[in-house]
């Protein structure tokens, strides 16, 4: 298998057989990025979709590495070198092993960065890929135990006892980190529970609310609407009660109560509040607006205005447009929104029931 290149470095001393595999292996390695590479870097430029760049721009340095080490992992196997320059321990140390480690970390890093630009690539498009975020922590974990698997294989270090004491050290790590363990399988359980995606507006049991921003492997971030990044655990969002205000559909209903004098024209007052509600470009026309007469209240008559807007973070400001406009809309109707009154009766505790003085009673003194 390796007689051409067993040929080629017969003769030659250490070093020079050393430069000439070296030298030879990357000059291979350019011509393969100048000439192949580049070409098919023009040809993926011509397609519509952005993986297959992503695909090329990651997989490049991986394979260019590749065929630039092959040359010195082959150079430590041939014949020549193990019987004539040095014996094959140093060899597999100093060429073969380190050679290898370098490939399997290029490749299984590649591979990541191939799977998290792919994802963001399908983030940006119109499909949305919600399971991005929890395929993206999955697959982190599993290419780094991928390259450390190897890594201890390529060095001649025995997994199998290693297992053992894994076993002994993952109980103990259990327990010491098992907030950061319940944090991810948190992460994973609200995936499939389909809780929340990126982009959601969601209200937490504690009160704090926010868009969802980042679901990573140990917390969920929020980005509040006072633009403050709030980080939550996994494990607190999966035990708690979580209110996704975007889901089934980004719409969302308001509610504004209305209190009205009692003997107001009715009619009247509805038609002023729904003219105010559908002339909104804060409110969507579809469902109409509409009014509720809901009780006879201590000093009013109450009411509620139902309406929608585009989205939950679009209600604050719907809300104070929406009373602006009532509030002028009732003043020009001349409707009356009544406010509780009280009569308060003040009485001297020094006058009997008929208005009359009342005797203070005398007592012994000292």
């Amino acid at each position: 298998m390796y007689s051409w290149l067993n040929e080629l470095i017969e003769g030659l001393s250490l070093l020079e057989a050393t430069v000439l595999i070296v030298g030879g292996s990357f000059a291979v390695a350019f011509l393969f990025e100048v000439g192949l590479i580049r070409g098919i870097r023009v040809l993926v430029r011509r397609t519509e979709t952005e993986l297959d760049d992503v695909v090329l721009k990651s997989l490049r340095w991986p394979v260019v590495i590749t065929i630039g080490l092959a040359g010195i992992w082959g150079f430590s196997q041939t014949p020549v070198a193990t019987e004539t320059l040095l014996d094959q321990a140093i060899l597999d140390a100093v060429f073969a092993r380190p050679t290898l480690s370098i490939i399997v970390v290029a490749w299984t890093w590649s591979f990541h960065r191939v799977v998290e630009r792919g994802l963001d690539v399908l983030q940006s498009t119109d499909r949305h890929f919600d399971a991005a975020p929890v395929f993206s922590n999955v697959w982190t974990l599993a290419m780094a135990v991928t390259a450390i698997g190897l890594l201890l294989t390529i060095w001649g270090i025995e997994i199998s006892p290693l297992l053992g004491a894994a076993g002994i050290a993952g109980i103990a790590i259990g327990f010491a980190a098992k907030d950061t363990v319940a944090n991810f399988f948190g992460g994973i359980a609200l995936f499939f529970d389909d809780t929340y995606k990126l982009g959601d507006f969601v209200v937490l049991e504690s009160g704090d609310s926010g868009s969802v921003v980042k679901i990573g492997i140990r917390s969920t971030t929020l980005l509040s609407r006072d633009n403050v990044m709030v980080t939550v655990p996994n494990s607190m969002l999966n035990a708690g009660k979580v209110v996704n205000e975007s889901a089934p559909q980004s719409r969302r209903r308001i509610k504004i109560p209305i209190g009205v004098a009692y003997g107001t024209d009715l009619d009247a007052f509805e038609s002023a509040v729904l003219d105010v509600a559908t002339g909104s470009d804060h409110v969507i026309g579809k469902p109409e607006p509409r009014m509720r007469f809901r009780d006879f209240g201590e000093s009013a008559l109450e009411y509620e205005l139902l309406c929608w807007v585009r989205g939950p973070k679009r209600t604050g400001r719907a809300r104070h447009y929406l009373l602006r406009g009532i509030d002028a809309a009732l003043r020009d109707a001349d409707i009356e929104i009544p406010y509780p009154k009280r009569d308060v009766q003040v009485s001297d505790r020094s006058m009997d029931a008929g208005g009359e003085p009342v005797e203070e009673a005398a007592t012994d003194g000292d």
